[in-house]
C-alpha cells in the first residue's frame, strides 16, 4: 500500500476527499468551528510543498434535492484560505465542469469542487417522490448506477493521484470514498496524513498489550454498543458503562429504575454481556449511584439515589459521587483507554458533571503515560468542552466509522485502498 510519506506530489495533481462537513452560520454562512478543515491541512499542505496541485472534494450537510445555496462548499473558502495561509482557493461550482480548471491548476495551486451531495450519484441513491412505485424506484435506481459510473470517471479524470482522507465517512460505499479509488494503480492512490493517524490510533486499541486495557461505553442503548462491547472483551481487562444503557443492565439485574431510559427487549442482552465478560475475566463497572431528575428538562428538580433503588416518577440522567470516584480510579490505572459515549445527558448543564469528570479522568491518565483514545460525538465534544483535546492520546474525527472499524466491519472507504 502506498504511503502519503513516501509519495512525492511534484508535478502531480491529486484530488483529495476532505471532510469539510462543517458547522455554519445560519445567517452569514460562516465556518463557526474549522477543526475538520484543520484535520486536512498536514495532506493538503504535503501535497503543495511537494510541488503539486490540490483538488479538494468534500460533502457538507444534507441537501436533498440537488443544488441548494445554503449548502454550498463557496461558504467554506474563507476558513480554507487563512487556515493555508491566505492561499487564493479557486471553485468550481459544477463538479462534472471542472476540467478546464483542474487541467490549468499550477503547482501550490487548490480548487475546491462544489458539494458532492448536489449529485444523487455520489451516494448512489435517485431522488424520487415519496409515492414513487416499486417500478419507478427499480427504473431511478438503474439510471443513477449508470450514470455514477461517468460521475466517477469525471472526477478521476482530473487528477494522476487519489487521496482519501475523510475517515467520517469511510464506512459509506460513495462514489467519492470507495468508487473512484479503482481508477488509480496501486502506486497512486493512498490514505491522507488524517486516516493514518485515525488506523493507528485504532489498532493500537485493539492490539495492544498495555494493560490494564479499560473501555468506557456510554450513550442511551446497548443495542448502538452490543458489537464494539462484543468485539473487546476479549482484549480489555475493565468494561465501564455509564449514560442511558445503565438502566437496562440494572432493571435486568432486578433493580429499580423509576422512570429511567430503559430498553426493556434487551434486558436478556445486557445479562448475556455481563456472562461474558465474566468468562472472559473482565471487570464491569455499572454506575452505583446517580443525579435523578422529575423530568427530562434542564430546569428539572434533581436528587440523587442509588441507581437500582430509583424513585417512582424520577430518572437517572447523570453518574454522582461514588460513581465518579470508581470509575476514576480505574482509569487512571489503566494503560489503554477507550471512550465512546457520556455518562448522562450531557447538554444540559445539570447532567454534565460526570461525562466532564470521565474526560478530567482521562486527561491525568494521559498524562502519566496511558494511550486514551476518545471516540464519538459527545465524548469529542465533552472533551474539547473541558479543552482538553491536547492532554489526551487521541480524539477520533469519525464517530460511525470509528464504531464500525473497531468492531470489526469492512469500511468501504479503507478496503478500496488497502484491499482488506
Amino acid at each position: 500500500m502506498q504511503m502519503i510519506n513516501d509519495y512525492s506530489f511534484a508535478g502531480k495533481k491529486a484530488i483529495v476527499r476532505v471532510d469539510f462537513n462543517v458547522p455554519l452560520n445560519k445567517e452569514t454562512f460562516e465556518v463557526t468551528d474549522d477543526t475538520r478543515i484543520r484535520g486536512a491541512l498536514p495532506t493538503i499542505n504535503k501535497i503543495l510543498s511537494d510541488g503539486g496541485s490540490a483538488i479538494l472534494m468534500s460533502h457538507l450537510g444534507r441537501p436533498k434535492a440537488g443544488p441548494d445555496k445554503k449548502a454550498s462548499l463557496k461558504h467554506v473558502i474563507p476558513a480554507l484560505s487563512k487556515n493555508l495561509g491566505g492561499k487564493e482557493i479557486k471553485f468550481a461550482d459544477d463538479c462534472m465542469q471542472a476540467k478546464q480548471l483542474a487541467d490549468a491548476l499550477k503547482p501550490g495551486e487548490v480548487l475546491l469542487l462544489e458539494n458532492l451531495r448536489f449529485y444523487e450519484e455520489e451516494e448512489g441513491k435517485p431522488r424520487l417522490a415519496d409515492d414513487a412505485s416499486e417500478e419507478e424506484k427499480a427504473a431511478g435506481k438503474a439510471r443513477v448506477k449508470e450514470s455514477q459510473k461517468k460521475f466517477v470517471a469525471t472526477l478521476a479524470s482530473y487528477a494522476n493521484v487519489y487521496v482519501n482522507d475523510a475517515f467520517g465517512t469511510a464506512h459509506r460505499a460513495h462514489a467519492s470514498t470507495a468508487l473512484i479509488a479503482n481508477h488509480f494503480d496501486e502506486k497512486n492512490k493512498m490514505f491522507g496524513f488524517l486516516i493514518n493517524s485515525e488506523l493507528e490510533a485504532m489498532d493500537k486499541v485493539i492490539r495492544s498489550n498495555d494493560k490494564p486495557k479499560t473501555a468506557i461505553m456510554g450513550g442511551a442503548k446497548v443495542s448502538d454498543k452490543i458489537q464494539i462491547i462484543s468485539r473487546l472483551l476479549p482484549t480489555i481487562d475493565n468494561l465501564i458503562i455509564g449514560g442511558g444503557m445503565t438502566y437496562t443492565f440494572i432493571k435486568a439485574q432486578g433493580g429499580k429504575i423509576g422512570n429511567s431510559l430503559c430498553e426493556e427487549d434487551k434486558l436478556d442482552l445486557a445479562l448475556e454481556i455481563l456472562k461474558k465478560a465474566k468468562e472472559h475475566n473482565v471487570k464491569v463497572y455499572i454506575p452505583t449511584d446517580a443525579i435523578n431528575a422529575d423530568k427530562f428538562d434542564a430546569n428539572a428538580n434533581t436528587g440523587k439515589s442509588k441507581t437500582n433503588e430509583t424513585p417512582d416518577g424520577w430518572m437517572g440522567l447523570d453518574i454522582a459521587d461514588e460513581t465518579i470516584a470508581t470509575f476514576t480510579k480505574v482509569i487512571k490505572e489503566s494503560k489503554t483507554i477507550l471512550w465512546n459515549g457520556p455518562m448522562g445527558v450531557f447538554e444540559m448543564d445539570k447532567f454534565s458533571a460526570g461525562t466532564s469528570a470521565i474526560a478530567k479522568a482521562l486527561a491525568e491518565a494521559t498524562a502519566n503515560g496511558a494511550f486514551t483514545l476518545i471516540g464519538g460525538g459527545d465524548s469529542v465534544a465533552a472533551i474539547n468542552k473541558n479543552k482538553l483535546a491536547d492532554k489526551v492520546s487521541y480524539v477520533s474525527t469519525g464517530g460511525g466509522a470509528m464504531l464500525e472499524y473497531m468492531e470489526g466491519k469492512v469500511l468501504p472507504g479503507i478496503k478500496a485502498i488497502r484491499g482488506e
